[in-house]
């Protein structure tokens, strides 16, 4: 699988590319928002590491310049800020992972090949219908009465797994343990965001939260 790390700090660029490498993946590297979104939109990757404060244009931008046009190749976003707002915007932009400088590198090759294994994710892959919302985990699409929702691939795994149980609550711990990977350390108000994400896109009234309990897939 070909990665792309578009990351200005030389020095840390390198080094993920030479561990990536070493651990099976063909890597390539650029220093330049612009240049990563020309690569990342014209190359055949399966996933992007982006940073968010590069020069040309941000990670912010070229995340959604890309979801924009079309592209939804994975992408595991770096940054050196932290806090629920920077968090909440990169997700908004169409990222499917965030993680936070300084992190471990054994954390981040967990992030990337839980984002990798998702996407290629093989076996059976039922189409499921829940009153006007159809979620084809083959072909990976949503239709909402009847029209195409673009999600990431994090906003998809989260209502692939509501859709699974259908008529039941659903925790935030169960949806943490089946759709972010083990070594996710982070917020667990993340699955918060990728909840209001989806209302956003199915429609408010499509997932309930029953509280104290967790959510549950309306079928409306």
């Amino acid at each position: 699988m070909r990665l792309l790390i578009v990351e200005d700090e030389k020095r840390l660029a390198l080094s993920l590319a030479k561990g990536l490498t070493a651990e099976g993946y063909a890597v390539d590297v650029v220093h330049d928002g612009r240049e990563g979104l020309h690569r990342a939109g014209e190359g055949p990757y399966d996933l992007v590491i982006l940073d968010i404060m590069l020069p040309g244009l941000n990670g912010y931008r070229v995340c959604a310049a890309l979801r924009a046009a079309g592209h939804d190749v994975p992408i595991l976003m770096l940054t050196a800020k932290d806090g629920e707002y920077d968090e909440a915007e990169g997700l908004d932009t169409g990222a499917d992972d965030y993680l936070t400088k300084p992190f471990s590198y054994v954390v981040l090759v967990a992030r990337v090949k839980a984002l990798l294994r998702r996407r290629a994710r093989p076996g059976p892959s039922p189409v499921h219908v829940r009153g006007g919302l159809t979620v084809d985990t083959a072909a990976r699409r949503v239709l909402c009465d009847g029209a195409d929702v673009a999600l990431t691939a994090k906003e998809f795994a989260v209502l692939e797994h509501l859709v699974l149980h259908p008529g039941e609550v659903v925790s935030k711990a169960d949806i943490l343990d089946h759709v972010w990977d083990f070594a996710y350390d982070g917020d667990p108000n993340i699955v918060e965001v990728y909840i209001s994400a989806l209302r956003r896109k199915l429609g408010a009234e499509r997932i309930r939260t029953v509280r104290g309990a967790g959510y549950r897939l309306e079928a409306r």
